[in-house]
């Protein structure tokens, strides 16, 4: 007999992914007029700096097409600045505009409430160990992908 979908494992991550990620990102559409790549562009760049567009790729896991558009749509909003990449003269260092970073640091704090209020049902101790099993699973993912 087949396993039912709702007990793989793999389906149950992603269905969760998106019911956290969804939740949180309701909340920054409505105040902040930003989607989900948009919003995750702005998180990677606000947490790490300057990066090229196929470092945020890689940094997302989200396609090319996607970044560039959320990329184009944050540069058309003035939230991001670019400036030429004199090692590689095909691509851009993109970074956070003044502006962008204002309105990162607004979101930062709503995200991180609604992240408290997902994980309240969670002990300290399972919070820790769901962010190790996380991180392992994910670098197995990698290592195979890898290999």
């Amino acid at each position: 007999m087949a396993r039912k979908l709702d007990d793989f494992l793999p389906y149950q991550m992603s269905t969760t992914s998106n019911a956290v990620s969804d939740l949180i990102s309701n909340d920054y559409k409505s105040k902040f007029g930003l989607k989900i790549p948009e919003w995750r562009v702005m998180a990677v760049l606000g947490s790490r700096g300057v990066s090229t567009q196929r470092e945020l790729v890689e940094a997302t896991l989200m396609d090319k097409v996607t970044v560039n558009r959320a990329v184009k749509t944050l540069a058309d909003r003035a939230l991001l600045d670019r400036s030429p990449n004199n090692a590689d003269g095909r691509s851009h260092h993109i970074m956070l505009s003044q502006t962008g970073e204002e309105l990162y640091d607004q979101i930062m704090p709503a995200a991180e409430i609604m992240e408290q209020k997902v994980m309240l049902v969670l002990s300290d101790e399972e919070k820790q160990n769901l962010s190790a099993m996380l991180a392992k699973i994910k670098q197995s993912a990698d290592d195979i992908a890898n290999g």
